[in-house]
């Protein structure tokens, strides 16, 4: 990659966490303020950063073409919406579709809950790999090698006291969500939320994404009770798979007849809790 393209992607970056001033660009890049100025006005030109009367740099107008643009080349996104909407509107809870894609996981589309307490999280934004639903079931998908290489490579960085804490217990977990075709997230990533996590598969059965279901503390359904949402959630994933192509095998598909057991969730050394 050319220096000036990896500098202006850099301005990008940084500006995507605020406005900035010259000063401030310069200082964050470690370059003079007469370069950053010339990339500046490059991106300007194009709309892809503005200034504003006070001479703080914004993303600009461009960005927003670009990013409708990328959502609406995921198929996968356009198939889902319907099934997700509708998710959302029966359960009340928040409602998200991820990928995983160039090594991480990210959401490709939210759908709010009803309650006040809502999830930090938006579209575009990367999920801990050890440590949210969504991240489980798509890596539980890839092959044993590859798994094992992405689960060496993470920074295991302890979010909650239930946080998974090294590649053995991701690597059981990833085992256990493989078997049964869903994943927990035992308020792993933050305190006041749990999670339950169901895949999306095409015609050939690969997992393309995941859906999930989130429910905070101050919710009518108790959070140690997402997995009451399960049926509803594995019902909405599998219409989306089978929109996608997917026709699973009589046999194949996690049963939503009776509710699920709760003695699945992982503590933080990966066991069981009895």
């Amino acid at each position: 990659m050319s220096q000036s393209l990896a500098r202006g992607l850099a301005l990008l970056r940084g500006l995507a966490d605020g406005p900035r001033s010259l000063d401030d660009l310069a200082a964050e890049l470690g370059v003079h303020k007469t370069t950053v100025l010339r990339l500046l006005r490059v991106l300007e030109d194009d709309r892809f950063v503005h200034r504003d009367a006070d001479h703080r740099f914004h993303l600009g107008s461009r960005l927003f073409e670009l990013s409708a643009a990328a959502l609406d080349q995921r198929g996968v996104r356009r198939v889902a919406a319907p099934h997700l909407a509708r998710l959302n509107d029966r359960t009340g809870q928040t409602v998200h579709l991820g990928v995983y894609e160039g090594g991480e996981v990210v959401y490709l589309d939210k759908y709010d809950s009803r309650h006040a307490v809502r999830m930090y999280s938006r579209v575009g934004l990367p999920m801990p790999l050890h440590a949210t639903a969504i991240a489980k079931v798509l890596l539980a998908d890839l092959p044993e090698a590859r798994r094992r290489a992405v689960a060496a490579a993470i920074e295991y960085t302890p979010f909650t006291p239930n946080t998974l804490t090294g590649p053995d217990a991701l690597l059981a977990e990833l085992d256990r969500v493989a078997a049964r075709g869903y994943a927990v997230d035992d308020a792993e990533h933050e305190t006041f939320i749990h999670c339950v996590a169901a895949p999306v598969r095409d015609a050939s059965g690969r997992v393309v994404a995941a859906a999930s279901i989130s429910v905070p503390d101050l919710a009518p359904l108790a959070p140690e009770h997402v997995t009451d949402l399960l049926p509803d959630l594995l019902e909405a994933a599998g219409a989306i798979s089978a929109d996608f192509g997917h026709r699973p095998d009589t046999g194949t598909r996690p049963s939503t007849s009776t509710r699920p057991s709760t003695d699945h969730r992982p503590d933080t050394k990966g066991n069981q809790y009895a």
